[in-house]
């Protein structure tokens, strides 16, 4: 794997999984938002392992991110309010990742925006 696939793999695996496991902790929506952070971590597992194929196929980024943005706007149809918005922001952030092999920096900028959405969860459900 080339170093900034690499990278990029590793930022996104890091920064959707970081802080999702307790995001949602909150005593007024420990239920929904302990769903919701269990919810999003398989689906953020399952993109991250997906991240093995970035290598052989730099595709393979937007399909997963495409697939892991359509579970996360299901997700979302299932709450309201700030937590909805947040989910589909991260939904959002999830099917517009590509790798440009041109500007690999592009790329690394919109999986830091990751840990912007992982935030936004985690505010919705305090």
């Amino acid at each position: 794997m080339n170093t900034p696939r690499r990278r990029i793999a590793l930022m996104v695996a890091t920064l959707s999984l970081a802080g999702l496991t307790t995001a949602c902790g909150a005593i007024g929506n420990a239920v929904d938002c302990n769903q919701v952070g269990n919810d999003v971590t398989k689906i953020m597992n399952d993109f991250s392992g997906s991240m093995t194929k970035v290598a052989t196929d730099p595709k393979a980024l937007e399909t997963a991110g495409d697939e892991a943005a359509s579970k996360v706007k299901t997700l979302a149809g299932n709450y309201d309010g700030e937590l909805a918005a947040a989910l589909n922001d991260l939904a959002s952030g999830l099917d517009g990742l590509k790798i440009d092999s041109e500007n690999p920096t592009a790329t690394m900028e919109s999986v830091q925006k990751m840990q912007g959405f992982v935030t936004k969860i985690q505010s919705a459900c305090s």
